[in-house]
């Protein structure tokens, strides 16, 4: 039965991998990167539109390169590394709960996690911090099976390479975290159970080989390549933004609670029992192996393991949503201890709590029939508020089940109900934001401009930059007027920038079939320059433009026929945009 809801698993959660365009920022971006590395051959220095780009490690960056030379270029293929991640790591904490506390307790974790809103999106999602959760819940659980009081010397041993193996894979992923957050769990946990002893079975000598091994190559032949490498990634990016506001992305103190919970609905009602059941009764194996070990306490080390990671990107001055990824398969496993633990009947409060925040999620998506706005037409919003109410009326259906199959003793087949539809619902309504993810992406719009595109023609990105717009196009594109994350690349090769848009001018006059993309603002001030020029693609957020005068081929000249005439009709500037394409 374990076997079949993995398999099904599985083919729902890499069925819907293809079914999305690509977004900016984070999706175009860590799918260009790697595009960019195939397209090269450059896989020392990451490159973002030609620039060098050492905000992220290159892990991630590898594996979806990887995927590229393996599947082709795609959305799902882009995706891949996080989901995979993602994937595996739901069978890893059952796994870790299975072994640390029983075969109940490891189902129970996976099903929570597989179900939790946060942890279904952002495994759909291509950002970086799928994979280093991954690693770093990696790095935890086999520190806590390497520790447990029934492993033999070569458990410990084999599970603590692991472990410090994770770390180095976290390290490759975003930086000096792999490191931190399992260092100072361990010291924490060790100054507040006084177990002196734990340091002896960390296997530190062997272990630092392993993690230097798979971890510092990289680093040190980026440096070497790039002697600005050091301070960029180091100081900067790992010191500077969480100390200081620079990075302009603040929030206040409590500004990860509403995401904790909402990400970990639909099992809210069971987060404040799981970590009191974790602080009350701390789970130490008895079943001793050496009357000179002490037991391990792993529900403290996963407590300590959330409410630091937790209370350390509180303290950050650099706050993004998806920054306390890593502390939910730790919440899975304490909410699933306790769950197993729990006496009869004593989940059904919280499975009404569900009902409860099911029956508002249903008033609330009522909302976006409201919404709409120039750029996304109110249709779209109506259309995507259907597919959330399928996933509400969902949820209220399975927590209604549940909440009997808890009265009746049958708490397993409860869980899995609710974590089932939960699963389907969450995986409906992430799908269907392609409803409104098509309006941000650039796909259309470059399936659109396809008849103007020539190998090696000059193309522009005026006054903004997409990132997926070079992933569609299967190319870089020269920025002018815009500096925004590909500053510190800039700096390093100002040459591949066009700084004014006054440059850009005297560059169009000279181009040979030139096309730029820009947003539709930046139409006006073109036209008051004199600039010639006509538009070939237009929607509520971004223009295209050619160059009239210019033969772009017999598949333009089709394809401009059918161009509203509207988009070109002759402006107080005297501009005649009626010139063959």
């Amino acid at each position: 039965m374990l076997l079949a809801l993995a398999v099904v698993l599985a083919a729902l959660w890499f069925g819907v991998l293809g079914l999305r365009d690509l977004v900016p920022t984070d999706e175009g971006r860590y799918a260009e990167i790697p595009r960019e590395m195939v397209a090269s051959g450059e896989w020392v220095t990451p490159r973002l539109d030609g620039f060098k780009y050492f905000e992220k490690p290159a892990l991630q960056y590898w594996a979806t390169a990887a995927a590229y030379e393996l599947f082709g270029l795609g959305e799902w293929q882009a995706r891949l590394w996080t989901a995979l991640t993602g994937f595996l790591t739901i069978l890893f904490t059952g796994f870790a709960g299975r072994v640390l506390y029983g075969p109940r307790t490891g189902l129970y974790a996976a099903a929570i996690l597989a179900s939790s809103l946060y942890w279904v999106g952002l495994g759909h999602i291509n950002t970086l911090d799928m994979g280093v959760s991954a690693f770093l819940a990696g790095s935890l659980f086999a520190f806590l099976l390497a520790q447990r009081q029934a492993a033999t010397k070569a458990q410990t041993r084999g599970w603590m390479w692991a472990c410090w193996a994770m770390m180095a894979l976290a390290m490759l992923s975003k930086g000096l975290i792999g490191v931190a957050f399992p260092g100072s769990t361990l010291v924490l946990y060790t100054l507040i159970t006084r177990d002196w002893g734990l340091w002896k079975r960390l296997h530190i000598a062997s272990g630092l080989l392993i993690f230097l091994a798979i971890a510092a190559p990289w680093y040190v032949w980026v440096q070497i390549r790039n002697p600005e490498f050091f301070d960029y990634f180091f100081v900067y990016q790992q010191f500077t933004r969480f100390l200081t506001p620079e990075l302009q992305r603040p929030g206040p103190w409590y500004y990860f609670i509403p995401i904790l919970l909402l990400g970990i609905v639909p099992w809210l009602g069971g987060l404040l029992p799981g970590l009191w059941h974790a602080y009350k009764q701390p789970m130490a194996e008895r079943a001793a192996t050496s009357s000179a070990r002490a037991a391990l306490r792993p529900n403290w080390v996963l407590l300590i393991w959330s409410v630091f990671i937790f209370l350390f990107f509180s303290a950050s001055h650099s706050k993004l949503p998806s920054y306390i990824l890593p502390i939910f398969p730790a919440l899975a496993l304490m909410m699933g201890e306790r769950f197993a633990r729990a006496p009869r009947g004593a989940l059904r409060w919280q499975f009404v709590l569900n009902a409860a925040i099911s029956l508002a999620a249903i008033v609330g998506f009522t909302q976006l029939w409201r919404a709409g706005n120039a750029i996304t037409p109110a249709a779209l919003y109506q259309q995507y508020g259907w597919w959330l109410e399928i996933t509400a009326v969902l949820g209220l259906i399975c927590s209604l089940l549940a909440w009997r199959l808890e009265g009746a003793g049958r708490r397993t087949a409860a869980v899995l109900v609710l974590a089932g539809g939960m699963f389907v619902g969450l995986t409906v309504g992430t799908q269907a934001f392609q409803i409104l993810g098509r309006t941000a992406s650039t796909k259309d719009v470059v399936a659109a401009i396809r008849p103007w595109l020539h190998a090696g023609q000059p193309f522009y990105a005026v006054g903004t930059y997409d990132q997926t717009l070079p992933f569609y196009l299967r190319r870089t594109v020269t920025v002018v007027a815009y500096e925004g994350e590909l500053h510190f690349g800039i700096t390093q090769q100002p040459q591949l920038w066009v700084p004014s848009v006054a440059d850009f001018a005297k560059r169009w006059e000279q181009d040979r079939l030139p096309l730029a993309f820009m947003p539709v603002g930046e139409l006006a001030a073109l036209r008051a320059m004199g600039l010639p020029f006509r538009i070939i693609d237009l929607t509520p957020r971004y223009a295209v433009i050619a160059k009239p005068g210019q033969n772009y081929g017999p598949a333009a000249q089709a394809a401009a026929a059918r161009l509203p005439a509207a988009w070109n009709a002759p402006t107080a500037g005297g501009t005649n945009h009626q010139d063959k394409p």
